[in-house]
């Protein structure tokens, strides 16, 4: 670690956050020691945690002191994580629907946030301080996993309004004393592709941070143009907020030379998961609970997919209990050879989105038609959207390469997987716009699948 890098840590961030009123410190070092905890220690104290935020909500939150009063729910009887299955889940609507008897009685400050709404739908929530401050120590102790810390010099590509918005002269004074250079994710034009890699190659930064989709961008710009990334220092590339798939994570991991750590979570539902260097993806247990389910909210088994759920105990002013996330995964039940007991996250498969619905009602992942477009000669970028169970759009940006033949591959395949009466459109364009949160999706399907969701506002 430098000097420098010893003063933003040690010093300056820490000062920062206790300023704000964050406790991050002090929770990063709880974090650190709980981390290794044998199976049974932390268990116990997930349960003792979960009991208490039932108590404090059903006590404080209007929403569920009503909801529990109804199903006759006795927070201080709750002794096993599995007594969460006794609660319904809570969805978007929901939160929409009840958002103001969502926030506990007496609470402190509430900051107001916004999803970017890439599912098609946007959410207004609130976050608290003890949020906040648990998000910011667990992110930070996954960082330091790779033996990067804060300040040590980083380059974000990001696509988020807020924090694109939020570069004021305060903000920019901070991130410059932490040594963070942002790149804005919306841009990713041959030009500002040239000027990002040139950025990258003149700040040397120790570690990068984005979304798989532009720091693999990047990386093949980088490459095309023949210029060796390859003796900067970078030291790892953390990713996030998208599906990372395994040619992006080649692509970045070689090109840079560097590790890629896969990061899941999302701005409502918090600081999830992250991979640490033996490559399991752990979950931050101390705060979060996660369960699947099936798509009528049955539990899943160890090793099957399912939505993934997620309880968030740092959020007592304004909670998140069962929220449905909209992301499919698989829990695991193996010990990750890194030692810690966090329990791990087996994949992380998508959004619910991400899957397509064959016409005769099978549900696959939209890898099953990706990989038809990706591998056709003169496929530049593309986008698969479900429009109905009878209609699937195929948009093209497409290279000289791209002929009649490859139009006709994709119906072909794609109707061999979807059915034969569906009508598979192909469509070329000259541009594929990112999503509005900046990140990019390749398949989006507007087929909904049924799901039980919380429903307390006669109870």
């Amino acid at each position: 670690m430098s000097l420098y890098t010893g003063f933003c840590s040690h010093l300056l961030f820490p000062l920062h956050e206790r300023l704000k009123g964050h406790d991050s410190v002090v929770v990063r070092k709880r974090l650190e020691e709980s981390q290794w905890w044998p199976a049974d220690r932390l268990a116990a104290y997930r349960v003792e945690r979960l009991r208490e935020f039932l108590v404090d909500i059903g006590q404080r939150v209007p929403l569920y002191r009503d909801l529990f009063k109804h199903l006759a729910f006795e927070p201080t009887s709750v002794d096993t994580l599995e007594a969460l299955s006794a609660l319904p889940l809570l969805a978007k609507q929901d939160i929409r629907a009840n958002v103001e008897r969502i926030k506990a009685d007496g609470h402190g400050p509430l900051t107001r946030y916004n999803t970017g709404g890439s599912s098609g739908e946007p959410l207004i929530f609130y976050m608290g301080k003890g949020r906040k401050t648990h998000d910011v120590a667990a992110k930070w102790r996954a960082t330091r996993w790779w033996g990067v810390d804060i300040g040590d010099r980083e380059l974000v590509v990001w696509g988020s309004p807020i924090e694109l918005g939020a570069q004021d002269r305060l903000r920019r004074l901070r991130d410059g004393l932490m040594r963070s250079h942002l790149l804005p994710a919306f841009e990713m034009s041959a030009a500002n592709l040239d000027r990002f890699v040139d950025t990258i190659r003149r700040t040397r930064p120790a570690m990068l941070f984005g979304y798989p989709s532009s720091l693999s961008l990047i990386a093949h710009h980088a490459r095309q143009s023949g210029l060796d990334m390859s003796e900067l220092g970078i030291r790892v590339a953390f990713v996030t907020s998208e599906r990372l798939y395994d040619e992006q994570r080649a692509v970045i991991s070689e090109v840079f030379a560097c590790p890629v750590a896969n990061g899941y979570g999302a701005r409502d539902a918090g600081f999830i998961a992250h991979e640490c260097p033996a490559g399991s993806l752990h979950i931050s247990a101390e705060d979060i609970i996660v369960e699947t389910v099936r798509a009528d909210g049955a539990s899943t088994a160890r090793g099957e997919s399912g939505e993934i759920i997620v309880t968030h105990m740092a959020t007592g002013d304004f909670p998140f209990l069962r929220y449905r996330t909209g992301d499919v995964g698989i829990l695991s039940d193996r010990p990750c050879a890194c030692g810690r007991g966090l329990p791990v996250l087996e994949a992380v498969e998508g959004r619910t989105t991400d899957f397509v619905v064959a016409h005769d009602g099978t549900v696959m992942h939209g890898l099953a038609l990706i990989y038809t477009v990706r591998d056709l000669p003169g496929v530049e970028s593309f986008k698969i959207e479900q429009m109905s169970i009878d209609e699937t759009a195929v948009r093209v940006v497409a290279g000289p390469a791209f002929d009649r033949a490859a139009e006709e591959r994709i119906v072909s395949d794609f109707k061999a997987r979807l059915g034969d009466a569906v009508d598979i459109r192909v469509e070329k364009v000259s541009a594929i716009p990112c999503e509005a949160s900046g990140k990019y999706r390749y398949v989006v399907s507007h087929i909904k699948t049924p799901a039980r969701v919380l429903d307390c506002r006669n109870a």
